[in-house]
């Protein structure tokens, strides 16, 4: 049985006898891997240019370049190559100096095959957990919490449940709902019950993906695919392979690279920026937006056949104020959230708090409930829970309420620059941090509103 795309590695092997390259030829695809064959050093140095491969398998002895000449320049150019050294003329010596420059195994020649199968389903077993490792380092860049699903209201068991039917299958879904509603949550918890749950959980945001360096984030690329690419990288893609890829904010992706996303998702194969070769990955795609990409398909601005193939089972999220008999469960959960604890008691949120908090209208959705949550945890110091200590905004007496932007209330002229920073700023504020509503506000994309806040955050560094 062929192994699947996760098991899948891209082999180099380097072999100067030709009957040796004749058998590996035809085993290592039979084995399940992608294989280059080289007859000699040159020939693999010129390999090396072109592809990264996941592990090459290097006889020392051939005439010309030497397979150390071809070692020592593949851990200059590709160090995450996993090297296999193979030999009938080595000793003790060269077994040393092969551990030292890093190699992961030493096969003297002839190997048997089934040697071979095992030493590469080792490096494949190896590759599977440093992308998992990844995937986790990439979620814990934000404090998670369980992916239970918290409410009773009908339409958020509606919600459970197709997740329920549709976590088990190999389906994408696509995920709708407002911004603050907890479409990563869903996607997680899709992950979580799936079959893929001991796999990689990789979340993508595409709105905030700098516009030169989506296809290299993507896709990854090759050491000086590009000015800055000082070594190779993977990219989130491959990352995620045999596990899930989540990608929000879906339709803030360009034209250019919904082609490559669809090209991709049709063919399973990655190509990273500067390789020529592709290969295959196995993830499975869940895709989240809080925009009509129905009606962008009809204004031209996404593809509809990118649309059909990431819609094959649509989860539509309530807002906040469609499921307001959960607010009570969801806002004890969060407040434990933030005083990290595993639950709280019931009367950490006064009788006129919960009222206050179900008469408002949560225009940020969830997003703003924890917001505002955080904002009354700190104030009550941990204790009950107060209508005071909710934010203005909320009902609260505390705070400062906005005020709209007035250029004579500073004390000098601003520069045009510095009155740009000041009204984003302001407006994000008033929408409390969001800013898919803070763009559509300022009439920019989303894109653009990221783009200008990263560089206040490197001129604010700089300062």
């Amino acid at each position: 049985m062929i192994p699947s795309t996760v098991d899948k590695l891209r082999v180099l092997f380097v072999d100067d006898e030709a009957p040796i390259r004749t058998v590996m030829r035809a085993e290592l695809p039979r084995m399940g891997h992608d294989v280059t064959i080289c007859e000699d050093g040159a020939t693999a140095l010129k390999a090396l240019e072109d592809n990264i491969f996941d592990a090459a398998i290097i006889d020392l002895k051939m005439p010309g370049l030497s397979g150390w000449d071809v070692i020592e320049h593949l851990k200059k150019v590709a160090p995450q190559t996993e090297i296999i050294i193979s030999t009938g003329h080595g000793g003790m010596d060269d077994a040393i100096r092969a551990l030292r420059l890093g190699a992961y195994d030493f096969l003297p020649k002839p190997s048997k095959l089934v040697t071979i199968a095992n030493t590469l389903k080792r490096i494949a077993d190896k590759r599977a957990l440093t992308n998992k490792t990844i995937a986790l380092e990439t979620r814990l860049k934000a404090v998670e919490g369980t992916t239970d699903l918290i409410g009773d209201t009908p339409a958020m068991v509606r919600v459970k449940t197709l997740i329920d039917k549709i976590a088990p299958t190999e389906s994408s879904v696509l995920i709708l709902g407002e911004t603050g509603t907890g479409k990563e949550l869903v996607a997680r918890r899709i992950h979580d019950i799936s079959k893929r749950a001991d796999r990689p959980f990789v979340p993508v945001n595409c709105g905030a993906l700098p516009e030169n360096l989506v296809e290299s984030e993507l896709f990854g690329h090759k050491k000086g695919a590009f000015t800055g690419a000082d070594t190779p990288r993977k990219g989130l893609i491959e990352v995620a392979n045999g596990g899930t890829l989540f990608l929000d904010e879906l339709g803030e992706l360009d034209k250019s690279m919904q082609v490559k996303l669809l090209r991709f998702l049709e063919s399973g194969e990655v190509r990273r920026v500067g390789e020529n070769e592709p290969f295959h990955v196995d993830v499975r795609i869940v895709c989240a937006t809080n925009r009509d990409l129905q009606e962008m398909v009809g204004k031209g601005t996404f593809r509809e056949d990118l649309f059909f193939r990431v819609n094959t089972f649509e989860i539509r999220l309530p807002s906040l104020n469609d499921r307001k008999d959960d607010i009570p469960n969801l806002a004890r959960a969060l407040v434990a959230r933030h005083l990290k604890r595993s639950a709280v008691r019931a009367e950490i949120l006064s009788p006129d708090t919960i009222r206050v908090l179900r008469s408002h209208s949560w225009s940020g959705n969830i997003r703003e409930l924890a917001n505002a949550l955080e904002h009354a945890v700190i104030l009550s110091g941990g204790e009950t829970i107060q209508p005071e200590h909710l934010p203005i905004t909320v009902g609260g007496s505390s705070g400062t309420p906005h005020h709209p932007f007035d250029i004579n209330n500073f004390p000098r002229p601003l520069s045009l620059r510095e009155i740009e920073q000041e009204v984003i700023e302001q407006t994000l504020d008033k929408y409390k941090g969001d800013k898919p509503r803070t763009a559509d506000e300022l009439g920019i994309a989303l894109k653009t509103l990221y783009n200008k806040l990263n560089q206040y955050l490197s001129q604010a560094k700089a300062g």
